[in-house]
């Protein structure tokens, strides 16, 4: 036999090993992944990477959390959290039995078995998808990157960043997906604020996966099923990546429907709350939502730019999308006119006029200020000269895009001497009573005073 027979013989026959290989390899982090022994890395320590980085934790896994924060490293590896939905008791336990640590450095991402990746993605001023921090953690993972290894985006982005931005970077290592490494998106749907005796929270809240390949996939499955009651496989990282746009874009469109509903109800002279709360007395046909000064969070306002962004890729004009971000945008200029109108029975005027607003966050009972109405309304209110405080129980300070404050004291005197409070954000551990009994005038835009029976002339509600 000449020595291409023999070559052509043992082509086949390597290809076989090397097959059997690459199976003994998956297989083998499958195992991994199922016995706990596999070593989990989350990249992003907010409000998404901690709390899940607990439940992987509690669960038995040994996770390292990566954030390029080193304040908020040392404050992890200590046992302190800053993150309201991770109690210092639930962490500490974690960090002393070596199951939890943080780190910034990168280079431990070669010791990781699992890489997800919780990093933001807000936008620019121009409203485009800032992808910066996508990038970088991709960048440091491509740099470390090892055989076998699993990789999950779970930040929210626009249909088709798993394979455009993470994939070619990994390719580019000279290692190909589904059989030298394994990449995947799913979704987080993390809800800030709410605990685990709530309602939803990670263990029980259905997992969206898509894996570039069949192989990812099944991994990708392999680890969510070890802490998530349910996972939910579909075709793709697009599939999976629109699944979490439309999600919050529904949201979106049905709050931009209320709010137009609250602008239009204003001119009639009619209380948009008791409208709609009779509309929600239906019992189909219908979902509960509500108008307010504005949208904020980390999801909500952002995500409808991610998608009306990549449709102009395909000729696409989102009119329906846009339009509800329009009227969205409005709200704290509709705030504003509230304002104006409350100091002006009075005989007064927003120039000079001194104004208190309660709450900075986004939604009830959290710390987080990510696009918080609250920030475009104050510059707002300053900008036609108002004097403009603020408090807020969860935030005592700011110092965003040019607003440098300090959360006040609330006190009757405060409140006496204010000549307009404006609620932006309905904290629980308000009392509406009191803060309406000692203030002159309430603008609320949460409708938190609806149920008060005393004082309602001195309240306008959105």
């Amino acid at each position: 036999m000449s020595p291409e027979e023999r070559h052509g013989l043992r082509q086949p026959l390597d290809n076989l090993l090397n097959e059997t290989k690459i199976n003994q390899e998956k297989e083998l982090l499958i195992d991994k992944i199922k016995s706990k022994q596999s070593k989990i890395g989350i990249i992003g320590m907010g409000y998404v990477g901690l709390p899940e980085a607990m439940y992987y934790a509690e669960a038995g896994f040994r996770v390292t959390g990566f954030d390029v924060a080193k304040n908020r490293v040392s404050k992890l590896n200590r046992g302190e959290s800053y993150i309201g939905d991770v109690a210092d008791e639930r962490l500490l336990p974690l960090v002393q039995s070596g199951h939890f640590r943080a780190t910034a450095d990168m280079s431990l991402l070669a010791a990781q078995d699992v890489i997800l990746v919780c990093v933001p993605t807000p936008i620019n001023r121009t409203q485009d998808p800032d992808l910066s921090y996508i990038k970088s953690a991709t960048a440091s993972i491509a740099e470390y990157l090892q055989r076998n290894q699993l990789i999950v985006l779970e930040s929210s982005t626009y249909p088709g960043t798993t394979e455009e931005i993470m994939l070619p970077a990994f390719e580019a290592k000279g290692l190909v997906v589904g059989r030298d490494f394994y990449l995947a998106f799913s979704p987080e749907r993390i809800d800030p604020g709410t605990t685990s005796s709530q309602g939803y929270h990670f263990g029980n809240m259905p997992k969206v996966i898509g894996g570039v390949t069949p192989e990812c996939l099944a991994i990708a499955c392999a680890l969510y099923q070890q802490v998530v009651e349910q996972v939910v496989p579909v075709s793709s990282p697009r599939v999976a990546e629109m699944t979490k746009l439309f999600e919050n874009i529904f949201r979106a469109v049905n709050i931009a429907l209320v709010n137009e509903m609250a602008l239009l109800c204003d001119r009639m002279g009619l209380n948009s709350w008791e409208v709609l709360e009779a509309a929600n007395t239906k019992p189909f046909g219908i979902m509960k939502f509500t108008p307010g000064p504005g949208l904020g969070g980390h999801c909500i306002p952002v995500d409808p730019f991610y998608l009306t962004w990549k449709a102009r890729e395909y000729g696409f004009h989102t009119r329906f999308i846009e339009l509800a971000g329009e009227i969205n945008q409005q709200m704290p200029y509709h705030v504003r006119e509230l304002t104006n109108r409350a100091l002006s029975e009075d005989g007064k005027g927003l120039k000079g006029a001194k104004l208190l607003v309660l709450g900075l966050a986004y939604k009830k009972d959290v710390a987080d200020y990510r696009e918080s109405p609250a920030l475009k309304i104050i510059p707002l209110l300053e900008r036609d000269g108002a004097q403009v405080s603020y408090n807020d129980p969860y935030i005592g300070e700011i110092d965003e895009n040019g607003l440098k404050m300090q959360s006040v004291e609330l006190t009757a005197a405060l409140l006496q001497a204010t000549d307009a409070v404006i609620i932006t954000t309905d904290h629980s551990n308000y009392d509406y009573e009191w803060i309406v009994a000692n203030a002159k005038k309430v603008v609320d835009t949460r409708n938190a005073t609806g149920k008060l029976t005393q004082n309602k002339q001195k309240v306008i509600l959105l």
